[in-house]
């Protein structure tokens, strides 16, 4: 650490060119929009907890008219947020009270098993008197799929990676539909797609073949009997894309490791994704929410916010297959961003634009193209515009997914660079000078000591996937320090060991940290 600090005391006091101060111009700005989302998600967090239940320590799943937690809505869109923000905001307060609300919804809210039900604050019991499987399977579907997979991809194995394995367990176990290829849990497009999506990389990240074999299941389900392009309506939009990106996460699967079954779903999949492409897109790429595939009868005007999403499938089905044509697709689409910069997501709502703009940034992580990134930008100062004074941003469950993309977003702004302990004035922002060197800058209002940090490769280091493959609900990585790796510095070289410990930092009103960092 010692040679470290003496290069990055030569870096501070470096003279910069002209070039290399308007990256430095660039990476103050993109620190100070980074600053703002951090804050705004800090404020998201204190503004619901306000309204907790005082005796569980739950969440109420609107602030009107639901006082009670339930998994679908508070545990899968609302409550993970909160612990991601936590965990780069107030360290404390993740150590606390996010951990005895994961405690607290196992101890109360499980019903079957580790299956949670819904728990009312006035009696403190359960909503109904009987549970209904169908609804314990899909609640806990989502909280796996929407809140506990981005948890785990961003944290690696925690507590709430371990809630997330009991429960795709005992859904498995629970399962009571017969179909042609066996019992399974469920056959809509919506939770099958979640389940796929959890069960792939759960066997990624714990190696247990039994997920493998589940996943694969009910891809065969889909892509040798149910095409979901063969259905009577197919539905794009929340709600039904989940089972276009399940079955592109289990064929990813069976490109590395299932040949035979790579091949016998090739066509089915080849097939799926060119039906979507003929009857589902406008002309400048974006979807249709709601269409009759048999027919290509559009069943609605409006263009599905989620759109990103189903286009990672296209992108793993495309390096899968070396099939060009899909990649093209989503060039095409990230090329026409600006024409439709102005579309009101979901009728303006706060919901609608974090999920546009998070599964733009993930599309944008793999091909950065001009006009998407121009989007994005223009994008996020909407959804960054929308939360109130008091840190709630609409009042209902949707909520925690403005937190979820503003964190996002704000990562892509710092190369996915974090500072240990955060601080309501620091601001973080990075950029990429001329010569390929990644420019950090930490600024501060008032003197600060801490630690900077960076993003590790995730997809290797806490999920084991052979590649940091396209999928829903992932944070993109942006600047990664692997273990073992070196990185230079203009003065010299650094051991990716000594980053990874993070980097000691000092800094006042008038005294800017900064470092240019890139991998050897």
């Amino acid at each position: 650490m010692k040679r470290l600090a003496l290069l990055l005391i030569v870096v501070v006091l470096a003279a910069s060119s002209a070039s290399a101060q308007d990256v430095w111009t660039t990476a103050s700005a993109n620190g100070e929009v980074a600053r703002q989302a951090f804050l705004k998600c800090w404020r998201f967090v204190y503004g619901w907890l306000q309204a907790a239940d005082p005796k569980s320590g739950l969440i109420p799943r609107n602030l009107t008219e639901s006082p009670f937690w339930n998994a679908k809505d508070s545990a899968a869109d609302n409550y993970p947020f909160m612990v991601l923000t936590t965990y780069f905001t107030d360290r404390a307060l993740f150590e606390g009270r996010m951990k005895d609300m994961l405690a607290a919804e196992q101890r109360l809210c499980n019903r079957l098993d580790r299956l949670p039900d819904d728990f009312l604050f006035e009696t403190q019991s359960f909503s109904t008197p009987e549970y209904k499987l169908d609804d314990l399977i899909f609640g806990a579907a989502e909280y796996v799929k929407d809140g506990l997979l981005p948890i785990t991809e961003l944290l690696g194995p925690s507590p709430w990676s371990e809630r997330m394995l009991g429960m795709l367990d005992d859904i498995w176990k629970h399962g009571t539909i017969d179909t042609e290829v066996g019992r399974v849990p469920a056959a809509s497009h919506e939770v099958a797609g979640d389940l796929m999506q959890g069960l792939s990389r759960m066997y990624w990240m714990t190696g247990n073949e039994t997920y493998r074999e589940h996943a694969f299941l009910l891809a065969d389900y889909f892509l040798l009997h149910y095409l979901p392009t063969e259905a009577d309506k197919l539905r794009l939009d929340d709600h039904g894309c989940e089972v276009i990106n399940g079955l592109s996460e289990v064929y990813y699967i069976a490109s590395k490791k299932a040949p035979e079954k790579h091949a016998q779903w090739r066509a089915p999949m080849h097939k799926m994704l060119d039906r979507i492409l003929e009857v589902a897109r406008d002309e400048n790429g974006l979807l249709i929410s709601l269409v009759e595939p048999r027919t290509g009868k559009l069943l609605t005007d409006d263009k599905t916010d989620n759109w990103g999403y189903n286009y990672n499938a296209f992108l793993v089905v495309a390096d899968a297959d070396n099939e060009p044509r899909y990649r093209q697709a989503v060039e095409f689409v990230l090329s026409n961003l600006l024409n439709n910069k102005d579309y009101k997501w979901e009728n303006g709502g706060s919901d609608g634009y974090a999920d546009s703009l998070e599964g733009g940034l993930n599309l944008i992580n793999r091909l950065p193209i001009p006009q998407a990134i121009q989007w994005a930008d223009y994008v996020a100062a909407i959804l960054l515009a929308k939360p109130r004074d008091t840190g709630v941003i609409e009042g209902w469950h949707g909520d925690g997914n403005f937190a979820r993309t503003a964190l996002m977003y704000a990562f892509w702004k710092t190369q996915g660079a974090y500072l240990e302990p955060w601080r309501a004035d620091l601001r973080i922002g990075a950029a990429v000078d001329p010569e390929g060197y990644t420019c950090f800058q930490v600024e501060a209002d008032w003197p600060w000591h801490g630690k900077l940090r960076f993003d590790v490769p995730r997809h290797d280091e806490f999920m084991h996937m052979p590649s940091d493959y396209p999928r829903l609900n992932q944070f993109p990585q942006w600047f990664t320090v692997p273990a073992g790796a070196t990185f230079k510095t203009p003065e010299g070289t650094v051991p990716a060991d000594d980053l990874r410990q993070g980097v000691p930092v000092t800094v006042n009103k008038d005294k800017p940290f900064r470092i240019r960092l890139k991998k050897s």
